[in-house]
């Protein structure tokens, strides 16, 4: 069985560090918020789209499907009672020329076999969309290791 572990600690009345092996994140954790933070709702919604993005590069090699990019859009709506997130909406773009049948056969692969995707499922509204198209220009780059 896989196990994970991910520490947090406060820097400030706004912000704290997560940290796994050698990566870190910062999240906002403050009652206000912090722009240059995830706060934990989108957080969640980065770890859903992560999930996918991870089962995209475990499927790809299995099902020969050929890519040169992916971008993902995600949208939650909180409910207040009891607080939670009712609702994620995705979109999934595709850098291919593969055919419509093997894009439906890769989604249905991301849905069914995603760790965070069938986690945050049960108790949270899903939907989305996988099609072909390019990806956002700038959008390409990796982002680095964040304080």
């Amino acid at each position: 069985m896989l196990s994970y572990d991910v520490t947090l600690d406060r820097v400030d009345e706004s912000v704290s560090a997560a940290r796994t092996r050698q990566a870190a994140i910062t999240v906002g954790t403050g009652q206000n918020g912090r722009v240059a933070a995830l706060n934990p709702a989108e957080l969640l919604l980065a770890a859903v789209g992560a999930c996918m993005l991870k089962n995209i590069e475990r499927v790809a090699p299995l099902l020969k499907l050929d890519f040169s990019g992916v971008h993902i859009e995600l949208h939650g709506e909180r409910r207040d009672v009891p607080p939670g997130l009712a609702r994620i909406d995705y979109r999934i773009l595709l850098d291919t020329e593969e055919e419509e049948r093997r894009l439906e056969l890769l989604h249905r692969n991301l849905r069914q076999y995603g760790t965070v995707f069938n986690t945050v499922a049960p108790g949270t509204t899903i939907s989305g969309t996988l099609s072909r198209g390019p990806v956002p220009a700038g959008r390409l780059r990796d982002p680095g290791p964040r304080p």
